[in-house]
């Protein structure tokens, strides 16, 4: 993926807000949050919970990778299975792992490191392994082309109760929600159709686990949505931490809590809890009025807590300093 020279203040800030992005939480049962450890995941793009494991994760890594997806414990950090992709071609962009219908893992080659130009991309389906071990599993392979033209996109979906599949093109200004055909076809070309406008440069979505909510991330924020039927509705913003490079999301397999991820070697997951998760009602905690230290615009930045403001600052100077430093050097 393409990584602006504008994600050098995310770095700085996140370093800086390391401490206080990162919640209290118990990770007895895997879902509290966790480190990566494993030295061959040193691009986490994409992450999703586990049906027939529970605490367990899976993820991959970003291009320039092989065919590989990882179980990573979410006790420990620790991988517990890697699982190689046959029947399929070289992957590409590897950007996003959605888990559908009867336990089948949907793999996202929806990358375009070109600025979006290459005519089609790819999506990948597998069972869900009914044991944890290092395994080759044979994979279904799509052809997907957007009906507007060839884009990038790291954002994929798989509604839990229909098996459709959602995509989310990546654009500074705000993107689109593309609806796939009810049923993907492996021998022809799948179009995938726009059909509700997403306010986020988005590099990861998530469904609940229920189907009734869509989390959106950016690198500095976040966005909740009511699914409506795929003509989704904004519900308020979300509560993002800030991290190096931020590009996976999930929900956990119970639906309360949303796990961010990012890229990078020993990355963090960190864990929140789940807007509306455990109320009757179903009311998010998250509000448009700028409640929660989570906001964002159509760059995905987020608002900043009263407590981390000092260290925001500080950051931002140096990037400010750098720059000056850049410039006088030319």
């Amino acid at each position: 993926m393409r990584r602006p020279f504008s994600l050098l203040a995310g770095v700085l800030l996140a370093g800086a807000l390391t401490v206080s992005a990162v919640p209290a939480a118990s990770a007895a049962d895997g879902d509290g949050g966790f480190t990566i450890k494993d030295p061959r995941i040193k691009e986490s793009s994409g992450l999703a919970a586990s049906r027939r494991h529970p605490g367990v994760y899976w993820t991959h890594n970003d291009s320039g990778y092989g065919p590989q997806i990882y179980a990573v414990d979410g006790r420990t950090g620790e991988t517990v299975a890697t699982v190689t992709l046959s029947g399929i071609g070289e992957p590409r962009d590897v950007e996003a792992i959605s888990i559908g219908p009867d336990d089948q893992i949907y793999v996202g080659d929806i990358g375009d490191n070109r600025g979006g130009t290459w005519p089609y991309v790819w999506i990948y389906r597998l069972p869900e392994p009914k044991e944890l071990k290092d395994q080759t599993i044979r994979a279904t392979q799509y052809v997907v082309k957007y009906e507007d033209g060839p884009r990038d996109a790291e954002s994929m979906v798989v509604h839990p109760r229909t098996g459709r599949v959602y995509i989310i093109d990546k654009n500074e200004d705000g993107g689109h929600l593309y609806e796939g055909p009810a049923e993907l076809s492996p021998s022809g070309t799948n179009i995938f159709r726009p059909i509700a406008p997403v306010d986020l440069w988005a590099t990861d979505a998530a469904l609940s686990p229920d189907g009734t909510r869509l989390a959106v991330r950016g690198y500095f924020g976040g966005i909740l949505y009511d699914w409506n039927g795929g003509r989704i509705k904004r519900i308020g913003r979300l509560q993002v931490p800030l991290q190096a490079q931020g590009e996976s999301l999930t929900y956990s397999a119970d639906g309360s809590k949303l796990l961010y991820g990012s890229e990078g070697a020993g990355s963090s997951v960190v864990a929140y809890d789940a807007p509306g998760a455990g109320k009757k009602d179903g009311a998010p905690s998250s509000r448009d009025d700028g409640a929660g230290s989570g906001g964002s615009g159509a760059d995905g930045s987020g608002g900043l807590g009263t407590g981390t403001l000092a260290a925001a600052v500080v950051a931002v100077v140096a990037v400010l300093g750098l720059g000056r430093l850049l410039r006088r050097r030319r």
